[in-house]
């Protein structure tokens, strides 16, 4: 078990406990900004989905039902733009840090292959690089890596913590180049929905792909925007020829989604509407603390998508940390998501409104 967890960082959210506690003395109690994790309730439709399909004694499968398949492909024609999805092109996933941490095992990547992710990017890419043995480098341009022993190359557009967005002329350079060579692209879209002011674009959209898939993996997730993080309910999309040996070693390690959310995700794929309540709630959440964050001396840079806001004061990110949890307010500090960050906090927009007027009202001059 010790060499298992020497290959592994320290547990970044550790080292938050004490400005929790300080937080959480506030005499007005404290408001948690640093998960993003949802408040908001399931929608109903989803609930009585879930309960309809309670009754399920017997094994799922890995791939999924007919009907869960139908519905990711329907909707990664009608939202990501991308054309000619079969059932082979898909494929349910058990939330998608799971995916994120085991992709490369489950790849076969090993000792001598690399993989390369966002110099500013969420912890678990490169958590999944060293569970495999593999090497790993972040990267502030992608085409400006050595390709060679390069294996997977992540995305992460809207990006997670900064809220930045690939353009599609960035995408699609990106995408060329990781062709040209061999390299496996693997895009976690799982904010793309949540654009403020940028539209994000999918790499499975074909004015980024040229109307193929190969060496594309698209990740999307329903944690956020369908409040299902409980439910762990995500899905790929993309190139057959790596979704097919990904579903045969998961039917051996046996990641299944559950039956009962297999039929809430059929339920949330096929409602817009809902989705586009849970944005304004988040719009108007947004809107609210980034406002209060700039009347109290911040800077806000990226953040044209996704959940969170990334602000900086221009000092250490534990001096913020501290200066906000005396007020109350827990927040990230930015080195979590890599050394580029040390000067940066990362503000989740998931809050109740009631906690964010109160987050507000604590940052006024």
């Amino acid at each position: 078990m010790s060499a298992v967890s020497d290959r592994l960082p320290t547990f970044p959210w550790d080292k938050l406990e004490p400005y929790k506690k300080t937080a959480a003395a506030h005499p007005g109690g404290i408001v948690d900004l640093s998960v993003g994790t949802p408040v908001d309730p399931v929608p109903e439709l989803i609930q009585k989905a879930l309960v309809d399909a309670a009754d399920s004694p017997g094994y799922p499968t890995v791939w999924g039902t007919p009907a869960l398949r139908d519905a990711i492909t329907g909707w990664v024609g009608r939202r990501l733009g991308a054309r000619d999805v079969t059932h082979r092109h898909v494929l349910p996933i058990v939330g998608s840090k799971e995916l994120v941490a085991w992709l490369p095992t489950q790849l076969g990547l090993g000792p001598g292959d690399k993989v390369a992710f966002p110099r500013l990017a969420y912890p678990t890419y490169e958590v999944g690089a060293r569970l495999a043995r593999a090497e790993y480098e972040a990267y502030e341009d992608p085409t400006a890596l050595d390709p060679a022993g390069l294996k997977l190359l992540w995305l992460n557009s809207p990006s997670n913590p900064t809220g930045k967005v690939l353009s599609k002329a960035e995408l699609t350079r990106i995408v060329a180049w990781a062709r040209e060579h061999g390299v496996l692209v693997v895009s976690d879209e799982c904010y793309l929905e949540l654009g403020w002011e940028a539209d994000p674009v999918s790499v499975l959209h074909p004015d980024v792909n040229g109307g193929s898939y190969d060496g594309l993996v698209a990740v999307h997730s329903l944690s956020k925007r369908s409040n299902l993080a409980g439910y762990r309910a995500a899905f790929l999309a993309g190139d057959p020829a790596v979704l097919g040996p990904l579903l045969e070693i998961r039917k051996h390690g046996g990641m299944m989604t559950s039956a009962p959310t297999q039929a809430a995700v059929v339920a949330a794929l096929g409602d817009d509407e809902h989705v586009r309540v849970q944005r304004e709630r988040y719009a108007a959440r947004r809107t609210v603390l980034r406002e209060a964050l700039l009347g109290h001396g911040f800077r806000i840079e990226h953040s044209e998508a996704s959940l969170y806001l990334w602000a900086t004061r221009d000092e250490s990110c534990w001096d913020t940390v501290a200066h906000l949890a005396d007020r109350g307010i827990l927040v990230a500090p930015g080195d979590f998501y890599g050394p580029a960050g040390d000067h940066f906090v990362r503000v989740a927009l998931t809050a109740t409104d009631e906690r964010v007027q109160a987050a507000a009202a604590r940052l006024k001059p």
